[in-house]
C-alpha cells in the first residue's frame, strides 16, 4: 500500500510542485487539505479543489477554523490591543499558526505517514509549520520538498510542464494572502527599505468617499454589535472590513524582526483589525484602572510575539490568555467612529463603566473627595522622595 502523504495545499506553485512530485516520483498517496480562517471566498475554493484533483490529489478537504480562530487566538489579540512593532496586527503570522494546528490535527486523525508544506528556508511560516507539526503530530514526518531541493519558481514551472501541466504559473507582481485580520501585500518596493506601494498594490481600492460613522458595540472586550445591530464577532469583522476596506482603511507598511534574525518588511490593510483594536483601546482607557492598562501593555507585547514567533503551544500563553481575559470584565460599551477616506476618528464613547462619570471628581475642574488641606498635605508627601534626592546632591556639590 501506497503511505500516506497530507499537503498542506494553497493552489500556488510551490503546493502544487508539492502533489506532482510527491505523487510520481515519490509514489505517494496524496491528501490534500486547504485551511480556510476566513481568507477564500467560495468560488477560490472550488477552483483550489479542481486543481488539486488535477495534479493528482486522491482526497481534497478544506478545514474551516474561522469561528476557532476568532476564538482561541484573534479576540485575545483585541484584548490585548496587539500591534506588533505598534504597526502590524499579526495579520499573517497569527494565522499560519492555526493554520498548521488544523493540518496536523487532521494528519493525526487520518495517521498519516507524512506532512507536506511547501514552505522555502527563508521565512518564518517554515518555523510555524514544523514546530506545530512536531508537537502535534510527533510520529508523523514532515517533508519540505521546496525547501529541501533549494528549488527555483523556473525549476518548479518547467518540471511541472515536463510532466504535462500546462496551467498558468505566471508570478503576480505582488503577492497577496488574504485573512479576516488582514492582507499582507508583498512587491517589489517592500524588497526596499525606501520605497512605498503604489496604490494599485493594495487589493481593496477606495470607492466610498462620504464620510459616515460606525458605532461598534463591545460586551467584556469582545465585538457584539454594529450600529446596533447583534451579531456574532466573525461575521461583525467581515463587515467592518466591507465598510472600512470601502474608505481604504488600515493601510501600513510593517518592518520587522524575523524569526531567523533578519529584518523584513511588508505593506497591509487590516480595516476591521486596526479600526477595533483602535476602538477597543479607547473603551479600556476609560474602564480600566492605571495599573490594569500599565501591566496588561508588557503582557500583551509578550503575547503577540511568541505567537508570531510560533511559541502559541507554550503554557504561558494561557497564562496570558487567563489574565487578559480577566482585564476585560468591564470593558463594555459602545466606541462612535467616523470613516472617511484612508483614516478614521474615534469621536468618543458610552458606557456604564466610564470612569469619568464619577462623583468623586471631575479633572481640571472641582472635587468633593477631598478639600484643600487634603490636597497640600498629599503632594509634600508626594514630593518627599525628590526633596530627599535633591538635599543629598546639594550636600555633594557643597
Amino acid at each position: 500500500m501506497k503511505k500516506k502523504a497530507i499537503v498542506a495545499y494553497s493552489g500556488g506553485l510551490d503546493t502544487s510542485y508539492c502533489v506532482v512530485n510527491l505523487s510520481r516520483e515519490h509514489d505517494l498517496e496524496i491528501h490534500t487539505v486547504i485551511v480556510n480562517s476566513g481568507g477564500f471566498s467560495a468560488e477560490e475554493l472550488v477552483a483550489i479543489e479542481k486543481r488539486a484533483y488535477e495534479l493528482g490529489s486522491v482526497k481534497h478537504e478544506v478545514i474551516d477554523i474561522t469561528e476557532r480562530y476568532y476564538h482561541d487566538c484573534l479576540r485575545y489579540l483585541l484584548f490585548g490591543n496587539v500591534l506588533k512593532n505598534d504597526t502590524y496586527p499579526l495579520s499573517v503570522s497569527a494565522e499560519r499558526m492555526f493554520q498548521a494546528l488544523a493540518i496536523a490535527e487532521y494528519a493525526k486523525r487520518e495517521n498519516a505517514e507524512y506532512i507536506v508544506h511547501g514552505s522555502t528556508g527563508a521565512g518564518n511560516d517554515q518555523v510555524r509549520f514544523d514546530v506545530a507539526f512536531a508537537v502535534i503530530a510527533p510520529d508523523t514526518e514532515i517533508i519540505t520538498p521546496i525547501r529541501d531541493q533549494k528549488l527555483s519558481r523556473q525549476q518548479e514551472i518547467e518540471y511541472l510542464q515536463s510532466q504535462g501541466f500546462e496551467m498558468s504559473w505566471e508570478k503576480a507582481k505582488y503577492s497577496i494572502n488574504r485573512g479576516i485580520w488582514g492582507t499582507s501585500v508583498g512587491g517589489v518596493e517592500t524588497l526596499t527599505s525606501r520605497q512605498a506601494l503604489p496604490e494599485s498594490a493594495y487589493p481593496t481600492q477606495l470607492s466610498q468617499a462620504e464620510p459616515s460613522q460606525l458605532e461598534i458595540t463591545f460586551e467584556k472586550g469582545e465585538p457584539v454589535a454594529l450600529n446596533g445591530e447583534q451579531m456574532g464577532a466573525v461575521a461583525l469583522i467581515q463587515k467592518i472590513n466591507e465598510v472600512a476596506g470601502a474608505y481604504a482603511i488600515g493601510r501600513d507598511t510593517h518592518v520587522g524582526d524575523t524569526i531567523l534574525g533578519i529584518k523584513g518588511r511588508v505593506g497591509f490593510e487590516a480595516p476591521a483589525a486596526l479600526l477595533l483594536i483602535k476602538a477597543h483601546h479607547l473603551l479600556e482607557k476609560h474602564t480600566l484602572s492605571r495599573w490594569q492598562q500599565l501591566h496588561k501593555e508588557p503582557v500583551a507585547t509578550w503575547y503577540g510575539t511568541l505567537l508570531h514567533e510560533a511559541q502559541y503551544l507554550d503554557p504561558v500563553m494561557r497564562d496570558f490568555e487567563a489574565f487578559l481575559t480577566s482585564s476585560q470584565a468591564h470593558v463594555s460599551g459602545t466606541v462612535f467612529v467616523e470613516l472617511r477616506p484612508y483614516h478614521f476618528e474615534l469621536l468618543g464613547i458610552e458606557s456604564k463603566y466610564d470612569m469619568m462619570q464619577s462623583k468623586v471628581a471631575t479633572y481640571g475642574e472641582e472635587n468633593n473627595a477631598w478639600d484643600s488641606r487634603d490636597a497640600r498635605g498629599f503632594i509634600k508627601i508626594f514630593g518627599n522622595q525628590l526633596k530627599i534626592h535633591a538635599s543629598l546632591q546639594d550636600e555633594q556639590a557643597g
